[in-house]
């Protein structure tokens, strides 16, 4: 047994629960007289939204079919070698279930050294190697396509990314070392770092060719025939593939630097991961790639061992599985049919619901409001953004009059509502308004139809208190911008009953959104935790700490954006009212900053101006603000924050807000784009040491977001 089954025989018994990738060898002879040719297919079954990823035992799957395909080229029995996948998948890297049990790192450090013993056998087959990219490519599918010595890509592949340090790891199978000697190093830096930091960017099949990583570019009806035809011309001379010359001087330093600048601007030097890529990617420029695959097994090794992987993976298993389960939701079978939606209001935000609720159900909407003129705007809004849907060609003309026919706007409820089966409000944040909103509907709206409310903060209970039937009221927070994060809290009021909830749920899925469950309690996750988080903040620049240096305390996170950027995206007098609801029900914990309250007031937009092209500090917010004399250091305000925000979390399980910490880092990741790396945040106030300061526990068991005990 060669030493490369030996290690991938030992690590196998790391993956109990391995989805097993085969690897067939399959002969055929390839046009134009060229010769017979060996094509490898890896496949998982016959499932093909399933993906095909590798752990040991596919590993030695594919080690065994190189065997068989190496025999056969010192034969002079095979002109060349090939690699594609199943139907619209190639490949998508690591079986990271495995990679979330190993407690060794040892057996992290073998992980490593198996693919890249495997996939090196490649590059050094004694026949030019051939990948086809037919399909989606990401991690290991695309390194191991790295390895060999020619590369196709097809026009309709969907997604092929490195996303390795996105996930807190870095490409350790020769992604790394060889992108960058193979396309230069600052189109690699943008793959691997740019790429991978904004949300783990998805290229398509022409940006792979245009980069240099693909050397045809194949339509997806025909690709493999068309590769293989492509294939038989280099093999006899008739096509060349010429690549450029790497620039391996000053330009490789340049864009290596690029990449720290991006890490810092993303993570600020919290996450180690794309430091390491770096590091490999700035040893590659001698063109070394053992001495880059050493570096990446250790890199690999230290990282698969370290927190920020395991809240990488923590984060993912809760946005792929947890979030497409809801935790606490009713039976799916006890939902009702929505064949048409009514939305109270006109404004931007209840135009946005419009359109989503258009798109996704494809049922007419109609909106109304207090006058036609706001009406009108409404409508208009959702024509002019079916109309730039077109444009790009995201739908055709048929489509496209389909929907504009769809929705209407009326200013008697009676008219619009009266056959609708699922009806929103998005009017003034103000209980009176909502419960006359509610009233009127009720009056007018079919005995089945659900009531829901978009309030951010309010009581759906209270809400729905004065109505006939309160139990068909339901919470239905969304978050801006509507189109993008996909996070919705469903909210269960006091006496909504299971039909309701479940007809939310049901409606929550086909609009695609990632819906959790929470109790009726105020300002319900994201926006609790993150007053609460911006509270304290805006606490310590009230008692004295400048506005740099209390933004500057919570960069190490690698948040989306700053605090106080993050409360002029949503409104200084929004973050206001948010507040002052929250101070009415916690009012030792909620402050209302005076000097919120002052910006407000004086009508400003934020606290910054961008006047240089970045956030400085307003001169005239600044003459605004009235400051103790507390001054405080990064660190203590960082400590600050953070044992507020753990404090907050523990209590609204204990409240049973939501089902468990799961849920609210799912919430903060879907509705706040909290950075993967944190796991949301239970994850990263586990590991650092923040939970049993503070509430005298972990938040997680040890291995849902660590090393298994």
């Amino acid at each position: 047994m060669s030493t490369t089954a030996e290690l991938l025989k030992g690590a196998a018994e790391l993956f109990p629960d391995e989805v097993v990738t085969s690897a067939h060898v399959r002969h055929l002879d390839l046009p134009f007289g060229a010769g017979r040719f060996a094509l490898i297919t890896l496949d998982n079954g016959f499932d093909h939204t399933k993906p095909t990823t590798f752990g040991p035992q596919s590993l030695a799957n594919l080690d065994a079919a190189i065997d068989q395909v190496e025999a056969e080229a010192a034969a002079g029995d095979i002109v060349g070698v090939g690699i594609t996948g199943k139907p619209f998948i190639f490949a998508v890297g690591a079986d990271l279930k495995g990679v979330e049990l190993l407690k060794e790192h040892k057996d992290a450090l073998a992980i490593g050294k198996g693919g890249h013993e495997v996939f090196k056998r490649l590059a050094g087959i004694a026949v030019p190697t051939f990948a086809y990219y037919n399909g989606a490519a990401m991690g290991g599918g695309v390194e191991v396509g790295l390895h060999c010595e020619y590369r196709t890509v097809s026009k309709a592949l969907p997604a092929f990314s490195l996303p390795e340090v996105f996930l807190g790891l870095v490409p350790g199978w020769g992604g790394c070392t060889i992108l960058p000697n193979l396309i230069g190093a600052d189109k690699a830096v943008s793959v691997i770092i740019e790429n991978s930091l904004n949300q783990n960017k998805q290229l398509k099949g022409q940006q792979v060719f245009d980069l240099g990583i693909a050397d045809a570019l194949f339509e997806g009806a025909d690709f493999l025939e068309q590769s293989l035809l492509w294939t038989a011309q280099v093999l006899q001379g008739d096509v060349k593939v010429e690549r450029p010359v790497i620039d391996r001087g000053e330009a490789w330093d340049q864009a290596v630097a690029r990449g720290r600048f991006v890490a810092d601007s993303k993570v600020h030097g919290a996450a180690p991961a794309a430091y390491r890529a770096l590091d490999i990617i700035a040893a590659a420029k001698n063109g070394d790639l053992q001495q880059g695959y050493d570096a990446e097994d250790i890199a690999l090794a230290d990282l698969i061992m370290g927190g920020e992987l395991r809240s990488g993976i923590y984060a993912f298993n809760l946005v792929q599985k947890r979030g497409k389960r809801p935790a606490g939701a009713p039976d799916k079978s006890l939902a009702r049919p929505v064949t048409k939606v009514g939305v109270v209001g006109a404004g931007l935000m209840a135009s946005q619901l419009a359109l989503l609720f258009l798109r996704r159900l494809e049922v007419p909407v109609v909106l109304t409001d207090i006058d036609q003129e706001r009406v009108d705007k409404g409508v208009g809004y959702v024509h002019t953004e079916i109309e730039k849907l077109l444009g790009k060609g995201r739908i055709n003309q048929d489509k496209a009059n389909r929907l504009k026919a769809l929705v209407t706007g009326v200013l008697d409820k009676a008219e619009g509502f009266s056959d609708a089966d699922f009806v929103i409000e998005a009017v003034f944040e103000e209980i009176g308004v909502k419960q006359q909103v509610f009233a009127e509907v009720e009056a007018v709206a079919p005995a089945h139809a659900i009531f829901a409310t978009n309030t951010s903060s309010l009581s759906v209970s209270e809400m729905a208190s004065k109505l006939k039937n309160p139990e068909r009221v339901v919470g239905f927070h969304f978050f801006n911008p509507v189109a993008i994060l996909p996070l919705l809290e469903i909210v269960r009021g006091e006496q909504t009953d299971d039909a309701s909830l479940a007809t939310a749920f049901a409606v929550a899925k086909k609009l695609k959104k990632t819906a959790v469950l929470t109790k009726d309690a105020p300002a319900f996750v994201v926006n609790r935790i993150l007053t609460r988080f911006m509270g304290e903040i805006q606490n310590v620049i009230d008692e004295g700490t400048s506005v740099e240096v209390a933004e500057k305390a919570v960069e190490p996170l690698g948040l989306p954006m700053s605090p106080l950027v993050l409360l002029e995206l949503v409104g200084p007098a929004i973050g206001l009212h948010v507040s002052e609801t929250l101070n009415r029900a916690f009012p030792d914990r909620f402050t209302v900053s005076p000097n919120l309250a002052a910006v407000v007031k004086a009508g400003k937009r934020g606290f910054y101006v961008y006047d240089s092209g970045k956030p400085e500090l307003d001169p005239e917010v600044a003459a605004l603000l009235k400051q103790g004399d507390t001054v405080l250091t990064e660190e203590q305000v960082r400590a600050r924050v953070l044992d507020a925000v753990a404090q907050e979390i523990g209590l609204m399980l204990d409240e049973g807000v939501v089902a468990e910490a799961q849920d609210i880092d799912l919430c903060l990741i879907t509705g706040a784009g909290w950075p993967f790396h944190l796991g949301g945040i239970t994850p990263y106030l586990d590991r650092e040491g923040v939970s049993e300061r503070v509430n005298g526990k972990k938040f997680l068991a040890p291995g849902v977001a660590s090393v298994p005990a």
